[in-house]
């Protein structure tokens, strides 16, 4: 954590240069911008006017007075008293860059973002590009397991990707993320944390991307309150400013999510930890811009499923979690780096064929992966689709080994599944409605340890394969 002096001097600095964007903005200082709106969606450097004064957003916004909202860490930059002609600003906006959903007016569910401090990380995250094709795994650096530790420094060079397993929560509601490494006690050569941050660097400087995985099988995160959502954002920050991160993957699992009796809508989504987790990952976006990468990693359950029951369902009966990560993969659409759904640990899943098809070969793969570059009906529903994702967004979850999860399949069967999304080769008994996707962007395994402890199989059989595809 930083000291509250550089603190406050990055944070007068952020301030003053929002103001130099004011002044540059209009030829009338004195000039009113647009009245601000408490339904309205504003993005940074939107300027509004309310009680004879302008502000200027530091970041994605809605809902937020920006008279109750202008302290040194607010939301609001207040620029101070206008009058007069009405001087134009940026529209408010629900930017094709930053959709966000259409919550209910229950004032507890009302999204806005975090108000954490609006200065600059610490480690600025860089505006950078992933190979065509990318290898992603996890990295157990917080806890021990059969699969043995493995330093940062270790880690080899072929993976683009590496998500940190695992920051999790005090408690299931307090929305307060917590990491660190494993205790040398249960992980012997563990790292110092000088070196574990050292290693991150210089996995960065070579155009590698390190991310903070939430959550996990045993980090259930339950944002039920806007207060949870805040201190979600807070937390997280310090976690990327502290090891120097290029951002975050979200692995909901267990009864993180979960949709609330009369949420059918995929598309505007009401239930707090649905809303609050879509406007906290918004104000990290923000926060660090354009670099920012994300990454998901829903189980089938909570994606795929959606195609048959969504929530309760209508009539209820169903489990509230299905489909349930929907709306946040929705409404995060255009700020997803790469969304890896967990092709493994699932019960069998209806595909686009409607027919069921079970983890264990390349059909489970392609099915569950087509559904996505194809889009699909929710719960039945034709007038309700979820619309496919770019094809450069998508990858697929496999088990690097027998040890790391159910639904192991040996390299050959991944890579026909590969092959079958790709060129359309080698499908089998399902048809891809989605085509060739020659933009797929790659592979997700759990984990790297894993992969180490057998030989690394998973990274010498795809990492050469994933380059090979052009």
């Amino acid at each position: 954590m930083r000291r509250s002096a550089i603190l406050a001097a990055a944070a007068a600095l952020a301030a003053a240069c929002s103001l130099v964007y004011v002044a540059t903005m209009a030829s009338a200082a004195a000039a009113c911008a647009s009245a601000w709106s408490a339904s309205a969606v504003y993005v940074k450097d939107n300027v509004v006017s309310k009680g004879g004064n302008n502000y200027t957003a530091k970041w994605w916004t809605q809902g937020e007075d920006p008279v109750l909202k202008s302290g040194q860490w607010d939301v609001w930059i207040n620029n101070g008293a206008c009058g007069g002609t009405t001087n134009p600003s940026p529209s408010p906006s629900r930017s094709s860059a930053s959709p966000s959903p259409s919550p209910s007016a229950s004032p507890s569910v009302s999204p806005s973002p975090s108000t954490s401090p609006s200065t600059s990380p610490s480690t600025p995250i860089p505006v950078g590009g992933l190979p065509k094709h990318a290898l992603i795994g996890y990295l157990h650096s917080s806890f021990a397991n059969g699969s043995g530790y493995l330093r940062m420094a270790d880690v080899p060079a072929d993976w683009d990707i590496i998500n940190l397993a695992f920051g999790e929560p005090t408690t299931a509601t307090s929305g307060d993320i917590r990491f660190s490494l494993c205790p040398a006690t249960e992980c012997p050569g563990v790292e110092t944390e000088a070196e574990f941050i050292a290693a991150i660097k210089a996995k960065r400087a070579a155009g590698k991307k390190v991310l903070l995985s939430i959550g996990g099988a045993n980090g259930q995160v339950q944002l039920t309150t806007t207060a949870a959502r805040d201190k979600f954002v807070s937390s997280v920050s310090a976690i990327i400013d502290k090891y120097g991160l290029d951002g975050v993957d979200i692995d909901f699992e267990g009864h993180s999510l979960s949709l609330n009796t009369g949420d059918t809508d995929f598309k505007n989504p009401t239930t707090p930890v649905i809303v609050n987790l879509i406007n906290a990952v918004k104000s990290l976006k923000a926060r660090y811009g354009a670099g920012f990468v994300l990454t998901m990693a829903p189980e089938t359950f909570f994606v795929q499923l959606g195609y048959q029951y969504y929530g309760s369902g209508p009539w209820g009966g169903q489990d509230p979690r299905a489909g349930s990560y929907l709306p946040v993969i929705h409404a995060l659409r255009n700020d997803i780096t790469v969304l890896h759904v967990q092709d493994y640990n699932s019960g069998s899943i209806m595909g686009l064929d409607n027919q069921y098809h079970s983890m264990g070969g390349a059909d489970f793969h392609i099915a569950m992966t087509d559904m996505l570059l194809a889009g699909f009906p929710v719960a039945g529903n034709t007038a309700n689709v979820f619309p496919a994702l770019r094809e450069d967004q998508i990858a697929f979850g496999a088990p690097s080994s027998v040890s790391a999860g159910n639904g192991y399949v040996s390299p050959p069967g991944v890579q026909q599944a590969v092959n079958c999304l790709v060129k359309g080769t080698n499908c089998g008994s399902y048809t891809p409605r989605s085509g060739t996707n020659p933009n797929f962007r790659g592979l997700m395994t759990w984990s790297i340890n894993w992969d180490k402890f057998y030989g690394w199989e998973f990274r010498n059989s795809h990492e050469p394969f994933l380059n090979a595809l052009g």
